[in-house]
């Protein structure tokens, strides 16, 4: 697309969004200091460095498209370029599973910062931060399907230490970024049938937990989050870690709750738990993901449940306290591509929210014009949202509209090909 048609389009956008009291300069100058964070699994179907054990928790890659990243240098490149084609400053987020223990044997209760350095260094090089989670699956120890709630106390401690460690780690890289780091803690614990005891695993859970975050730690450096889940592969029936479990772990201990667009009944709205939790807790984690008939981890795409997230945290004026971070892994298409179209699509959610007129639709809420807040709601879909975000890929210098895909043909050609 021409720069001077991309200019001239903008223009007209802003006169129509003007029109209706929008501002697009300060909507562009809010999506531009909004930084999500890619996931690294994404480039190599969560198979991490470690090699301790087969991909298990309910968690399923499929799919065998060639160009997977096979070692850490492989796996950086590709998400530094996949980051060279989003607009802004934003983060990476990294498992325990891609420690780098120069060919020895670390496990993972023994993990520290020094297993991290090279990831450090690469965010340190772009310019961007990073968040972290342990890794509670693909071992020996989790076999069973239980970590944290584990009945034999070793295994159960051996967990709690990976938890540990994790903090730390997570703490190291938010010093050494100079932003903080999320560590967010999600675990498969479940029952495949129905159980006869459902609250001594929870009890258990709740112990270990505890003893995770014994240590206090300094939010401005690491902060920690806790993940719920509806079911997984093999714990279809029960899961310890449920959303209302976690919702009031949160609570009690001023945890970050973490919201998995995939971890919930395909009819509930993540969008209308928002501004909900957000009465009770000062901030949330969002794992923005797709799920099709069940948690299947589908590359993120511009529909209406990712429209409803966004549109909801800008109407609540809460863009400031939610942390924004992808998690799917789709190994049947081109894995950086599955990262751009993820990142910008939800860039064009926050910008398309951005872009409404809040201000008039609360107005006439408050006047019980729910006509007239309607008819407005409709109408402003149809205004000219693309020529916004054209200008802000163009003022980014990345690609605008689909110019991005020749660029990934091209790495795929150049790179990703040639991995055998």
């Amino acid at each position: 697309m021409k720069k001077d048609s991309i200019e001239q389009a903008y223009a007209i956008a802003q006169e129509r969004y003007a029109a209706f009291g929008v501002n697009t300069e300060q909507a562009l100058r809010a999506l531009e200091g909004t930084a999500i964070s890619m996931h690294c699994w994404q480039g190599d179907d969560v198979t991490g460095f470690e090699k301790s054990g087969p991909l298990d928790g309910g968690l399923v890659a499929t799919g065998n498209h060639p160009g997977r990243a096979r070692t850490p240098d492989e796996l950086r490149s590709d998400m530094a370029k996949a980051l060279s084609l989003v607009a802004g400053k934003h983060r990476a987020n990294i498992h325990a599973i891609y420690a780098e223990t120069a060919g020895k044997k670390v496990d993972r209760n023994c993990l520290g910062p020094e297993q991290f350095t090279n990831w450090i260094e690469w965010a340190r090089s772009l310019g961007i931060g990073l968040d972290f989670n342990p890794s509670f699956f693909a071992h020996p120890k989790a076999a069973s399907g239980l970590t944290l709630t584990h009945p034999d106390q070793g295994i159960r401690r051996f967990w709690i230490e990976h938890g540990i460690a994790c903090r730390r780690i997570g703490e190291a890289m938010g010093r050494a970024i100079g932003k903080p780091c999320v560590t967010n803690v999600w675990i498969p614990d479940g029952s495949k049938d129905t159980p006869a005891d459902r609250r001594s695993p929870r009890q258990r859970l709740e112990e270990s937990l505890n003893d995770i975050f014994s240590r206090e730690m300094d939010r401005a450096f690491n902060i920690d989050a806790v993940e719920s889940k509806l079911f997984g592969i093999g714990s279809e029936c029960y899961v310890a870690g449920s959303h209302e479990f976690y919702m009031g772990y949160a609570v009690r201990n001023n945890k970050l709750l973490c919201l998995d667009m995939g971890h919930f009944h395909p009819t509930e709205s993540v969008a209308d738990k928002v501004s909900a939790l957000l009465v009770y807790l000062d901030e949330l984690l969002l794992h923005v993901s797709r799920g099709i008939r069940w948690d299947s981890d589908h590359v993120v795409t511009l529909n209406d449940e990712l429209q409803a997230l966004a549109n909801e945290i800008v109407r609540s004026g809460v863009l400031d306290r939610v942390h924004l971070a992808l998690d799917y892994f789709d190994a049947s298409i081109n894995r950086v591509a599955a990262w751009v179209i993820g990142m910008r699509n939800m860039q064009k959610a926050l910008l398309i929210a951005l872009l409404e007129p809040v201000d008039k639709l609360r107005d006439l809420e408050r006047d019980g014009d729910n006509t007239g807040r309607l008819a407005l709601m409709e109408e402003v879909k149809s205004l000219p949202s693309a020529a916004v975000w054209d200008l802000f890929c163009k003022r980014a210098n990345v690609p605008v509209g689909a110019d991005w895909i020749a660029e990934v043909k091209n790495y795929e050609k150049r790179v990703l090909g040639k991995r055998a």
